[in-house]
């Protein structure tokens, strides 16, 4: 399932550099939005293929975040 733009009013997003407010720029809203959640689907670590490498996608205790090679 794919979020829509309307929908990052709910999405709690750090102030923006660009702009100085927490609205995304026209420049900075990404191409397309996918929910962490979707991606692990209830896992702690996912794998992910990229120009031939492999990445894990890891989701702390605290809620962050952990991409590695």
């Amino acid at each position: 399932m794919q979020t829509t733009l309307t929908s990052l009013n709910a999405i709690h997003r750090p102030m923006s550099a660009a702009t100085g407010s927490n609205e995304l720029a026209s420049s900075e809203r990404p191409a397309a939005l996918v929910e962490s959640t979707e991606l692990l689907r209830g896992n702690k670590t996912v794998g992910i293929m990229h120009n031939g490498s492999l990445y894990r996608l890891q989701a702390t205790k605290l809620g962050k975040l952990i991409l590695t090679k």
